[in-house]
């Protein structure tokens, strides 16, 4: 867990209270819409904190991150504060981790990298969510995509949990459909993954039994209009989803979104959209273990009862309306057959793979990414 979370619509007033406690220099990390943090950010200004604003524009990368080192340690920051979507939340916990370092990045990166645990304390982090999706604000790694591997990868220590999670539902309000629907899936797969996988326990089984049925009713409804209440909803999804990755794990489907999206670039919440359906029915039709069954058959009978389709054929009919939602499929993402295979490949070595319910082969991912073309 972070060491404090604070959940709640018009929680974000606190902020420049909280933050002043850690630090006065503050790098400050966003998105590229300066629109949606102007006000936090002038309210932190206001509160008399020197700030020193690094834009996160994409995915992070090695190329980005060295940058923002550079720039933190310029500003000699006293702490890290992001405000957006999990790519920002993600760059902040690497920069918070890196600034103080004198150890290159790459060092410290699982798989590509030497993986070694970090040699100094990072800076007190704050992250504050704008989109409902990642949980990244709860977890303990930040994911960086390495180019030249095809690759995304993680910075992983216990100590890249944040020191404040502040999220308030109001930050998300109005976020694009199409963001809402990926973001949202991925939230949704995140309670999904955690339950169903060999290291749920009954901490991670409580959060995701109440939040699955949560999110997707939240999620159905804001597919039919703005709902303040299904924001909050989905904010606290994402909140669970969080809790429970980072204290049971995940599953094929993030198995298989780190290598996609290493390889086409593709977002990472539409990959997990369009390949949710698929990974249940993969391990539904993989599964011996009675418990294993009974509890992906829970999760077929929420999805069931949420969107009112027959319990045959509820992973079907899931699959279809999320391509009716607007996600079509890989391809619609760009994702090639060799990258379909490529990804299937590494994926045997992510660490979300090690925790799915049922041992996959290489060939069983292949034809699972062949079913979500």
């Amino acid at each position: 867990m972070a060491t404090e979370l604070c959940f709640g619509r018009g929680e974000v007033a606190t902020l420049p209270a909280r933050v002043t406690v850690l630090g006065k220099r503050v790098l400050v990390v966003r998105g590229r819409n300066a629109e949606r943090t102007a006000s936090v950010i002038t309210g932190l200004e206001e509160a008399g904190l020197v700030l020193s604003t690094f834009v996160v524009e994409r995915e992070p990368d090695i190329d980005l991150i060295e940058k923002g080192i550079e720039q933190g340690r310029h500003h000699r920051a006293e702490l890290v504060l992001s405000i957006g979507g999990g790519s920002v939340i993600d760059a902040g916990k690497a920069l918070a981790a890196m600034i103080p370092s004198p150890t290159p990045l790459l060092d410290h990166l699982e798989v590509v990298g030497k993986g070694l645990p970090l040699n100094i304390e990072p800076l007190p982090l704050v992250a504050v969510p704008t989109t409902s999706g990642t949980g990244a604000e709860l977890t303990r790694n930040a994911v960086i995509d390495v180019p030249e591997h095809c690759r995304k990868v993680s910075l992983r220590d216990r100590r890249l949990l944040p020191r404040l999670a502040l999220v308030d539902p109001a930050l998300t309000d109005s976020t694009p459909y199409r963001v809402t629907l990926a973001s949202g899936l991925d939230a949704i797969t995140q309670v999904i993954e955690p339950f169903i996988c060999k290291h749920s326990n009954p901490m991670t089984d409580v959060l995701c039994r109440d939040a699955i049925p949560r999110g997707l009713a939240a999620l159905r409804r804001l597919m039919q209009s703005e709902d303040v209440s299904a924001r909050d909803e989905l904010s606290w999804v994402s909140v669970c989803g969080g809790m429970a990755l980072a204290n049971a794990g995940l599953g094929v489907v993030h198995g298989l979104a780190g290598p996609i999206g290493g390889i086409s670039h593709a977002p990472h919440g539409a990959i997990c959209g369009v390949l949710l359906p698929h990974g249940l029915m993969m391990n539904l039709n993989r599964a011996r273990d009675p418990e294993i069954v009974n509890r992906i058959n829970q999760v077929v009978a929420w999805i069931s009862a949420e969107f009112g389709f027959r319990t045959e054929r509820a992973l079907n009919d899931f699959d279809l309306w999320i391509k009716d939602s607007g996600l079509k499929g890989l391809a619609s993402l760009g994702v090639t057959r060799a990258d379909r295979l490529a990804a299937a490949h590494a994926a045997a070595s992510s660490s979300s793979m090690k925790a799915n319910p049922v041992a996959l082969t290489e060939a069983d991912l292949i034809e699972l990414l062949e079913a979500a073309v």
